[in-house]
């Protein structure tokens, strides 16, 4: 269970740094070159990865309903509407939102079983969890906007 704490803390964290990274950008380029970018350079990484460490198994494909391997597709709207909501709200801000609404979603998909997952009883306290964090970004909406300090050295 550690080891699955630790891996969702590095998740959490490396999804915003990508985020991050990918509305910087998207300042240079459009919201599909930057999309492109992000999503080619991932596939290049893990066919070089996965090949490395998993050899010819990397594409002996196992038993799955078919329209599971498409979740790359997914991707792509994930990379565009995050990267987008990142350059127009902050990093903060549009992850914050992001993971209520991941929270949100997993807890109707596990509630009703959906894309195969194993049934898990709903129950009010983790609808307070939601409504919670939900409350939490909202307060974080609400703490008004930051303003920059810009430093001019004298003499410049």
């Amino acid at each position: 269970m550690v080891t699955g704490i630790i891996l969702a803390l590095c998740g959490g964290m490396l999804v915003c740094i990508q985020n991050t990274f990918n509305a910087k950008v998207k300042e240079h380029v459009g919201a599909w070159a930057t999309t492109t970018l992000v999503l080619g350079l991932g596939f290049l990484a893990s066919l070089t990865i996965g090949l490395i460490v998993e050899g010819s198994q990397l594409f002996a494909l196992k038993e799955a309903q078919t329209w599971f391997w498409f979740s790359g597709i997914i991707g792509v709207g994930v990379v565009l509407c995050v990267t987008q909501g990142v350059q127009q709200l902050g990093p903060s801000r549009a992850i914050s939102i992001v993971m209520v609404s991941q929270i949100l979603f997993a807890l109707l998909w596990d509630t009703l079983g959906w894309f195969g997952l194993q049934t898990v009883p709903f129950t009010w306290t983790k609808a307070l969890g939601v409504l919670l964090i939900g409350g939490g970004v909202l307060l974080f909406q609400l703490g008004g906007k930051t303003t920059t300090v810009q430093h001019v050295r004298k003499g410049a």
